[in-house]
């Protein structure tokens, strides 16, 4: 990995936990905004490392909730659908 990668995966990593123990769910746009004042390029590869990390945690959240339902014989919940009318 590059410095650069490596330097916003971090800051988004933090930022993450962060967000955890303050409840801000709002944290990651602001941390953006700051970037952005000083580096656009470093602001868009901080935000592409928080979109991973966020979809990671939703499909995670999904995963194991199929996983704990299936093994007490229930349904699986639903994958939710997009605007459009697809996943």
């Amino acid at each position: 990995m590059g410095i650069l990668q490596d330097l916003t995966e971090a800051l988004a990593r933090d930022t993450m936990a962060a967000m955890d123990e303050f409840g801000d769910e709002r944290l990651h746009e602001r941390v953006a905004k700051v970037l952005l004042d000083m580096s656009p390029t470093t602001q868009e590869a901080y935000m592409t490392a928080m979109r991973a990390l966020l979809a990671e945690r939703k499909g995670r959240a999904y995963l194991q909730a199929t996983i704990k339902a299936k093994r007490e014989g229930g349904a699986a919940p639903k994958a939710p659908f997009s605007a459009d009318g697809g996943h």
